[in-house]
């Protein structure tokens, strides 16, 4: 019996949904998904089995004007992992249509080598008339030959098996790159680390998810069953570890709940958690910050 695999790119502005889409794909949660733009910093691998094809999903930081050393390795890495697939799909929001970002992306597809395969998928598609779908698909096709274009609700499902069967098709012919049951090439310390930063970022609000980043120091699996995991969350400044910890410790308290259910469900067993707060002015310069999020540092030079 014949097997396919491959590596797909999803690209896109940031909060186009490719965490969100990502995570449906797999079936499980890879991907940390918010309200905040820019919080996938990792080019995270999601592994999807559909009959015998497997889709290895490369969820890339949405795309956008980068101010910063971590803004300029972030869109570095969301291009290289485009280049580097044997599909690219692109995801816009079918309700912001063609915008200024939208069309840089396509500026930059433009410029890849033919032959490269680049689908569509228009997202958030319940937020629309159908008039206005077709319009922005006309548009869009207009603007690049894609190959396919779907039209997808990330979040409800609706259009994604469609896609999900046609990318299957498509890969080239081969053996499978990972374990049948593998979900994510991501060590499980960082899936950690990325669930309890998801959890800052929706407690914290606008006050300063961006300002952060968690790491797992230590990870000890007990004769029980169970895991402890220690992990650090480093922040600019002095300022923001008030802010982290919150009233009491409330919002430490709160976040550490939080992300201890979800890490334990992921596992599948029992989790001791425990955070600390740690400033460190210059994690953002940090070559080490950089590695550990799967990014490079050489790339966030000016």
């Amino acid at each position: 019996m014949t097997t396919r695999a491959g590596f797909i790119a999803l690209i896109g502005e940031p909060n186009a949904g490719k965490s969100t889409l990502l995570n449906r794909m797999v079936g499980a949660k890879v991907s940390i998904v918010t309200h905040k733009v820019q919080t996938t910093r990792a080019r995270i691998r999601g592994v999807a089995m559909e009959g015998q094809s497997q889709l290895i999903f490369v969820d890339t930081p949405g795309l956008f004007q980068p101010r910063r050393r971590l803004d300029r390795a972030m869109v570095a890495a969301a291009w290289g992992g485009a280049a580097d697939a044997d599909i690219v799909v692109l995801l816009i929001e079918a309700h912001r249509g063609l915008t200024e970002g939208v069309g840089r992306i396509l500026d930059g597809l433009a410029e890849f080598p033919q032959g490269r395969r680049i689908v569509l998928a228009i997202n958030k598609i319940d937020r629309v008339e159908a008039p206005a779908l077709l319009a922005l698909t006309r548009a869009m096709n207009e603007r690049l030959a894609f190959e396919r274009t779907f039209l997808i609700s990330a979040e409800r499902g609706h259009g994604v098996e469609d896609l999900r069967r046609w990318l299957a098709d498509a890969l080239p012919e081969g053996p499978w790159l990972y374990p049948e049951d593998q979900i994510a090439d991501l060590p499980m310390r960082m899936i950690a680390a990325e669930m309890t930063r998801e959890k800052l970022t929706l407690r914290l609000h606008q006050e300063l998810p961006y300002q952060l980043t968690v790491e797992t120091e230590s990870w000890q699996d007990r004769k029980d069953g169970s895991a402890r995991i220690d992990q650090i969350i480093y922040v600019l400044r002095d300022g923001h570890k008030g802010i982290v910890l919150g009233h009491k410790g409330e919002t430490i308290k709160a976040v550490s709940q939080a992300a201890r259910a979800e890490i334990a469900e992921f596992l599948g067993r029992p989790v001791h958690l425990f955070l600390q707060v740690k400033v460190r002015e210059n994690w953002m310069d940090e070559a080490a910050r950089y590695d550990e999020m799967g990014l490079d540092f050489r790339d966030g030079s000016a």
